[in-house]
């Protein structure tokens, strides 16, 4: 998906995502500036596990690319932003729809470019719970990302330090 799409055209294109469409999430909102995403999942026949209860893999699924969307969108193009790895706890059965909501704050970015900025890998672990409606924690979900700098080409006539 370009850089250049709205945050509220990716919201949209994302309802119709077979993964999310067919799993029962829907993406509510994700904020102008890139900075809050909010989804849903909802309980239905096509996710409810043998117990009657959220199908863990789709407790999983609510959170999976957000933290590297919004990371990608608000540090720009200069960086490159892949998930790395990821840790699910399930603490108690969901037994309908529920909602992760993620915030990716300034300071963070300030941390990430800080830890970039001269040309190293930065890889932060970001921390979100998928809540019950009435707020009942269902699962803690930990990713953490891999970012670092986009290398610039090597200019004609300059060797680069890997030669």
């Amino acid at each position: 998906m370009a850089r250049s799409v709205t945050p509220g055209t990716l919201a949209r294109l994302m309802r119709w995502w077979p993964p999310f469409r067919f799993a029962g999430i829907r993406v509510v909102d994700i904020a102008d500036d890139w900075s809050t995403a909010r989804v849903r999942l909802r309980l239905g026949r096509l996710n409810r596990n043998y117990f009657g209860t959220q199908f863990g893999g789709s407790l999983y699924a609510v959170c999976d690319p957000f933290w590297a969307l919004l990371g990608l969108h608000r540090l720009g193009g200069g960086y490159l932003v892949w998930d790395k790895a990821a840790e699910i706890e399930y603490v108690s059965p969901g037994r309908g729809d529920v909602f992760a909501e993620f915030t990716l704050t300034e300071d963070r970015l300030e941390e990430i470019r800080a830890a970039t900025a001269g040309g190293e890998k930065a890889l932060p672990w970001f921390d979100c719970a998928v809540v019950a409606a009435d707020g009942t924690v269902v699962a803690r979900v930990r990713k953490q990302l891999y970012v670092r700098r986009k290398r610039q080409p090597s200019q004609p006539g300059r060797t680069s330090p890997d030669s």
